[in-house]
This record gives structure tokens, C-alpha cells and sequence, in this order.
């Protein structure tokens, strides 16, 4: 099984992917690199990936290259996180939902609330965010609240009888 590790700490220039495959070189064919590169300027982002073939080796690896210079900067090498939502490939850890609710209408409301603290976030900070007991509660949905109202009363008026 393949590992992945980080390359911190590179210049922010205009250098290749060849340059950094040339600093492990040493190691052979078994290992290949990503360098992770601006859309816009082309210029690399200061980051990169290396992938190898097992742990002892990505350990190994770890130990000689972390610390080298590279163009005059020492590189950072350390195992990659795995990837997030975000990111591009087939490593992508599905969110799962924390709560199990047998209605569809609470689901889309706690969607909601997802993306409004999300936003909420994104803009400074303009609403306030719910507390975790309000967020749990299943609030029914407006369209049909009073109806709702009426078969509440109308069930407690048969329980009292």
C-alpha cells in the first residue's frame, strides 16, 4: 500500500516537478512527486506531495530528507493527512450524519442549519448560532404548524376524557 507524504516549506517560485524528483533521486523509481501549483501564476504554492511505497520506507525517507535544503529552504517532510471533502480523488472521507431521525422534514432542517452556521461563519459572524439543545429539537415544518396545533389539542382533549 502506497504512502503519502507532505513536502513543506518550499519556495514559493516558479520550479518543477523535476527539481523535486531530483532531490529524491536517490530512492529510486518507487517514488514520485506532486508539486502543488497556483491555477493563476503557475508559481508553486510553497507545498507538495511525495508518495512511496510502504510505512518503513515513508519512515526512512522521513528521517534523511526532513531538514534538507532545497533552493536555500529547508523542506518539512512528515506523513500526509488523509485527504478531505474538498480535495480531488478517490480518498475522500463521506460525512455521516451524528443523529438518526425517521423524518425526512428534520433532516432537510438540520441541513439547514448546517449550511446557516457555515455561512454564518464565512460572514463574520452576523447570527448567532444555536445551542446544542435547540439544534437537537425537531421543529415541525411552518406549512403546517397549525394543523399540527389543532391534532395536539385534539389528542389531549381524548386522553383527558
Amino acid at each position: 500500500m502506497s504512502v503519502r507524504l507532505y513536502i513543506g516549506n518550499l519556495p514559493k517560485e516558479e520550479i518543477d516537478r523535476q527539481d523535486l524528483q531530483a532531490v529524491f533521486a536517490a530512492e529510486g523509481d518507487a517514488v514520485t512527486t506532486k508539486l502543488i501549483k497556483d491555477r493563476k501564476t503557475g508559481k508553486c504554492r510553497g507545498f507538495g506531495f511525495l508518495t512511496v511505497n510502504n510505512d518503513e520506507q515513508a519512515d526512512q525517507i522521513i528521517e534523511k530528507y526532513n531538514g534538507q535544503l532545497f533552493k536555500d529552504t529547508p523542506i518539512k517532510l512528515e506523513k500526509a493527512l488523509p485527504r478531505t471533502k474538498g480535495d480531488e480523488g478517490d480518498e475522500q472521507a463521506p460525512k455521516t450524519a451524528t443523529h438518526s431521525s425517521p423524518t425526512p422534514s428534520s433532516n432537510k432542517e438540520s441541513n439547514r442549519r448546517e449550511k446557516g452556521s457555515k455561512k454564518s461563519k464565512r460572514s463574520g459572524g452576523g447570527r448567532e448560532s444555536s445551542t446544542p439543545a435547540e439544534s437537537d429539537a425537531i421543529r415541525p415544518d411552518p406549512r403546517w404548524a397549525t394543523e399540527l396545533e389543532k391534532l395536539k389539542q385534539m389528542l389531549a382533549a381524548q386522553t383527558t376524557n
